[in-house]
């Protein structure tokens, strides 16, 4: 190299026929710029002399013949690598070490590729796709039976029951009723519209009712109390020529006996016992 310089910056010898290099418009002596400012190579931690090719990555340097995989040695120039806690590894030693396997395909998964992660597995773009319709699902909504996994469209087609109220899909919980499927939040009392689903409700002509409504609706009154006769729990009634009774209700109009499981007579609107009809 010939320049206007004629002496090292550092040693200040004659540079005239010697080679040199340039820092910051200063020339150097070759032994003096190597001292001075040649990086340490990472693997053999000699300076990388300013006639050798430096090799630099993240801030740290390679001679040429250094720069190799350090699993199985192979030079990494020009050619992809990957780094894992700052070891380069070509990618056949880094798919082997570390890459994931395909959920599908169960075959690695090489670094750089599109990988898709859904509930703790891993898929190649190509492998993450409709069970039924093969198409790729990518970041659509979807859903998953027996472990594969379908498109909203194709899940609906061949498995989603249909809410016996609005008839759409039902995607996920709902109630059965009757033998038919409901979501929850259609599943409500005939009457006040209240949700029942985990409620006690009452059916009447195959529609649900809240305790409230039914007995507002349907019930019968006692004639004793005059108190809503509801049924509910097994409870006991008591009926006779268009009346009704609850078991407790249901004594003689004079004595109070109960008259439950008793032969009775009647008076007018009065039900007696045996005893006090008599006399």
């Amino acid at each position: 190299m010939t320049s206007s310089h004629t002496d090292c910056h550092f040693c200040l010898q004659s540079l005239r026929g010697r080679k040199y290099a340039l820092r910051e418009e200063n020339a150097y002596c070759v032994p003096c710029y190597d001292s001075l400012y040649a990086n340490p190579c990472e693997e053999c931690k000699q300076p990388i002399e300013c006639n050798s090719k430096d090799l630099a990555y993240k801030g740290r340097h390679w001679h040429e013949g250094c720069f190799r995989c350090a699993k199985c040695s192979r030079s990494l120039v020009e050619k992809p690598f990957a780094a894992k806690d700052e070891v380069l590894l070509c990618t056949e030693c880094y798919s082997d070490e570390y890459s994931s396997k395909c959920f599908h395909c169960q075959k690695t998964i090489m670094p750089g590729s599109r990988k898709m992660e859904f509930k703790g597995s891993s898929w190649h773009e190509s492998c993450f796709v409709c069970q039924y319709c093969r198409q790729p699902l990518g970041t659509k909504p979807l859903i998953t039976k027996d472990n594969e996994n379908y498109c909203m469209p194709c899940f609906e087609k061949q498995f989603a029951h249909h809410c016996y109220s609005c008839k759409k899909v039902i995607t996920s919980g709902g109630v059965s009723y009757h033998d038919q499927p409901w979501h929850k939040e259609c599943f409500v009392c005939a009457g006040c519209k209240t949700p029942l689903s985990g409620q006690r409700f009452i059916s009447k002509d195959d529609c649900p009712y809240c305790v409230d409504c039914f007995s507002k609706f349907y019930a019968k009154k006692c004639t004793a109390c005059k108190k809503l006769i509801t049924a509910l729990g097994g409870a006991k009634y008591i009926s006779f020529e268009e009346r009704q009774w609850h078991g407790e209700c249901f004594n003689c109009a004079k004595c109070f006996v109960s008259l439950v499981g008793q032969e009775f007579l009647t008076q007018q609107d009065d039900i007696l016992c045996h005893k006090c009809g008599s006399a």
